[in-house]
């Protein structure tokens, strides 16, 4: 990626235990995301590609326009922080994917979302 195009990403993860159930094998999960764009030029977020996987190595893929309903323009410097969720069948999982962004010059690329655990408190050392 060039010094034009240079977005980071830092996630924060939360277990909600007031919405999950283990008895069901249903666990909720918050992330909260935040987005600086640390490039040189101006960039706009247009769609988002995750792989949440569960301790089982199921995988499930999802796609979609922007990040909670909004495509957040960015100028060098600037940050967007947003909280979403997700739920899994297992106390574990992970998450990893893509944001595909859009700069100034109409110019098309990705900007990388390392993987990160999503766990119950006490199930990952």
């Amino acid at each position: 990626m060039s010094d034009q195009n240079r977005i980071q990403v830092d996630v924060e993860t939360t277990y909600v235990e007031s919405q999950s159930d283990p008895a069901e094998d249903h666990y909720v999960f918050a992330y909260t995301i935040t987005i600086r764009n640390t490039g040189k030029t101006a960039a706009r977020l247009i769609s988002r590609h995750w792989l949440i996987t569960d301790a089982n190595g199921d995988v499930q893929e999802v796609f979609g326009e922007g990040v909670v309903g909004q495509q957040p323009f960015l100028q060098p410097g600037e940050d967007f922080s947003y909280t979403s969720g997700t739920t899994l069948p297992t106390p574990v999982g992970t998450m990893q994917g893509s944001y595909q962004m859009r700069n100034e010059a109409g110019v098309h690329f990705d900007a990388t979302i390392e993987p990160f655990s999503l766990a119950i408190p006490g199930m990952l050392h």
